[in-house]
């Protein structure tokens, strides 16, 4: 009989190469000098780009473990992919997401 991972285990590695990976974004914005977040990012957030136009969403890191988000990062990793510069895009419409996170609030 085979062991199968925790799932958890997995999503738990996933959230946090997202975490990094949100954490290095803005490269030529202002960063705080300790943290290295962009000074417009304040602690307990980061940053998504959203919708046709990549027009930038500033969310709260709880949003991360709320199944309808996670949902939103599946959809994500299908298209982009985490590996690469431009930040978190979330391959939805503005309103759409915009909807969503009215809700998770």
């Amino acid at each position: 009989m085979a062991i199968r991972k925790s799932n958890k285990l997995s999503q738990t590695a996933v959230l946090k190469q997202i975490l990094k990976r949100c954490s290095s974004l803005g490269k030529k914005q202002e960063y705080h000098d300790q943290e290295g977040l962009p000074l417009d990012v304040p602690k307990g957030h980061f940053v998504v780009y959203v919708g046709e136009n990549r027009s930038r969403y500033i969310v709260p890191i709880s949003f991360l473990t709320r199944p309808e988000f996670q949902s939103l990062l599946q959809q994500a990793e299908e298209e982009f992919g985490f590996d690469h510069d431009m930040g978190l895009t979330i391959p939805c419409e503005e309103e759409v997401f915009l909807s969503l996170t009215s809700m998770l609030r």
